[in-house]
């Protein structure tokens, strides 16, 4: 049973609408949200299809409806940029210096904005974490889209006001044309170069020592694979992956409180 603590939902409950139902009504009684959100989290833990939920949670057809909602309604996006800047007010975050980096999720079910590659058909969740781990940015794109054309679709989804003074990724992310265009938004691209770069370096080697902890993002991302949901896209419609993708990275910012 995957239940939330009190100081957990505490923090996140005013994000999430009750089912309004009049009173006198004929008919069953509103589920309270805090069991759907917590049904949410099991089918997002286990990877098990809807109707496999437990019978101990709500029925798994008033959970899926409340998700989508959800989803629709970018409910869970407005929860992650809360947890977000509540712990930079803190002093929990550092956004000076971040990391960029994308995982692949095959789609074998099909759906909504899904790309052919060399892997099979897929999706990239992109992810951008700042110098302690913690995620700034999380993102779904089709999986035939190169990287470089998503970094500034991953900072629309961006949760805090203040972009970072260097963003560092891996070899995929070298780019003259990126480089500019960010560093126009105060913004200093750090990459290692491609070995078949034809053009002159650009890449300081003493900037390039912050690409020893890249590994941040990584471990993001072996975080979220945890989540057995993630492994492989089931949902069709890509917001409703979305949600799940921006549900695993609630729980891993709830630990931070």
């Amino acid at each position: 049973m995957i239940r939330l603590t009190d100081e957990q939902w505490e923090r996140i409950w005013k994000h999430f609408p009750e089912e309004n139902i009049p009173p006198g009504r004929p008919g069953r009684k509103p589920i309270p949200t805090r069991k759907v959100l917590e049904a949410v989290l099991w089918i997002l833990n286990t990877g098990a299809q809807w109707h496999m939920l437990p019978q101990s949670y709500p029925n798994y057809k008033t959970v899926h409806r409340r998700f989508q909602q959800w989803c629709r309604d970018e409910v869970l996006r407005d929860v992650l940029t809360d947890l977000a800047n509540t712990l930079r007010d803190e002093g929990g975050i550092d956004e000076s210096e971040c990391y960029i980096d994308a995982m692949f999720s095959s789609a074998k079910g099909g759906g909504e904005d899904i790309g052919p590659t060399k892997r099979g058909k897929g999706v990239k969740i992109m992810g951008i974490v700042n110098r302690h781990g913690l995620l700034l940015a999380v993102s779904t794109h089709a999986a035939n889209h190169h990287e470089v054309t998503l970094v500034q679709l991953s900072f629309d989804f961006y949760m805090i006001e203040a972009k970072p003074e260097n963003l560092i990724g891996d070899r995929a992310y070298d780019n003259d044309k990126l480089d500019e265009e960010l560093r126009q938004e105060g913004v200093e691209m750090i990459s290692p170069h491609r070995k078949n770069r034809k053009k002159p370096p650009t890449q300081d080697r003493r900037r390039l020592r912050r690409y020893e902890r890249r590994w941040l993002v990584e471990r993001f991302f072996a975080w979220i694979q945890w989540q057995r949901r993630l492994l492989v896209r089931w949902e069709y419609y890509a917001e409703n992956f979305l949600g799940f993708v921006q549900l695993a990275s609630i729980s891993i910012l709830l630990r931070q409180f």
